[in-house]
């Protein structure tokens, strides 16, 4: 199982005085990350989602970073297709694999927020269209050749798309998936699945198994799966940490996925299922219930390798921590990056 990390450049009350500050924390972890051995960085694209996440140009952020590592691998996690044109999907794509020498890993989805829609736009109804023609267009542009492509929303005529990518024959590929039918289509495109926060893990369990079923490629499944996590020798310090972090970044999740918990929205329906869970976790939410979730996990070494053998026996094979929920001193977060290098990962990476 690799050892990634997932970063949404969350601001919390408690934490960074400035993004300038946030960011310059950040791009520290990434030196530090590159130097302990961990896989990949993967960075959100959100939008208008003040606290929750600042992130809203990643491509960017990951372009510095690639020139302060030189092993850590770099993903775009994801890039919400529906609100860019593919062209300057493609072009970000390669360019980023040109910056890193050949270290992106590319992940595309359908974003969620009703607000980043209408402010780009696009209507929710066509996003499961709009992703497939983009996957498409990046499939194409990989080619090196001249892209031609009519689809339903996007028609392009002998087109050069440029930079090429370095990596042969294209950087790795991924999907977010929420919905059952996201874990489907991934399977049935051949790309790596890239699962949670926004669930249960016995809900996300049952989905990883029917993309396992369905999976008909020659090459491995690649499995991630995201949650937060501090790793402490002292497992009482982690968990009294970990308790306000937490409970902030999941309480701030689930209020920017209110609106599609509230109305049904189209090609949105699988989120009536969530509902269910919604009145728990904004009334009873609680760092226990996060663990008890497969959510989340503090304690010490043999506490998260413990938590984590679960995911790893279920078939995943990239877990994305988000160290103390972007929530945490950056101090804490890399004691406990550390940590997760030196006792955790030896027991689960063999």
């Amino acid at each position: 199982m690799r050892f990634d990390l997932f970063h949404e450049l969350s601001m919390p009350p408690q934490g960074a005085a400035s993004e300038a500050q946030a960011v310059a924390e950040w791009l520290d972890s990434m030196a530090l990350a590159d130097q302990l051995g961990f896989g990949c960085a993967w960075l959100v694209e959100h939008h208008f989602m003040r606290g929750y996440s600042h992130s809203s140009k990643p491509e960017i952020l990951l372009g510095a970073a690639a020139q302060r590592t030189q092993r850590l691998r770099l993903g775009l996690g994801v890039i919400p297709a529906p609100y860019h044109h593919p062209i300057h999907s493609a072009e970000s794509v390669a360019m980023l694999d040109v910056l890193s020498s050949g270290r992106l890993e590319v992940g595309l989805g359908r974003g969620f927020s009703p607000r980043e829609y209408q402010a780009f736009g696009v209507e929710m109804q066509h996003s499961r269209t709009l992703t497939q023609e983009t996957l498409d267009i990046l499939r194409l542009s990989f080619t090196r050749q001249p892209v031609n492509y009519q689809g339903q929303q996007l028609h392009l005529e002998n087109l050069d798309i440029l930079p090429h990518v370095v990596q042969q024959p294209h950087p790795p590929l991924w999907s977010a998936a929420v919905s059952p039918q996201s874990f489907e289509w991934s399977a049935q495109q051949g790309l790596g699945v890239l699962a949670g926060p926004f669930k249960p893990w016995f809900m996300t369990r049952a989905d990883i198994q029917r993309y396992q079923k369905l999976w008909r490629e020659p090459v491995a499944q690649r499995i991630g799966m995201t949650l937060g996590i501090l790793c402490l020798p002292d497992g009482k310090r982690a968990k009294q940490l970990a308790k306000p972090a937490f409970e902030w970044f999941y309480r701030a999740l689930f209020q920017t996925i209110r609106p599609v918990l509230e109305q049904l929205y189209p090609s949105y329906e699988h989120f009536r299922e969530l509902g269910r869970f919604r009145a728990l976790l904004e009334h009873g939410i609680n760092a226990g219930l996060l663990q008890t979730f497969g959510m989340a996990v503090a304690g010490t070494p043999a506490e998260c390798i413990e938590h984590l053998a679960q995911y790893r026996e279920q078939g995943v094979t990239h877990i994305l921590l988000a160290v103390g929920a972007g929530a945490v001193p950056i101090e804490v977060a890399h004691e406990s990056m550390r940590c997760i290098a030196e006792e955790v990962m030896p027991a689960l990476q063999g």
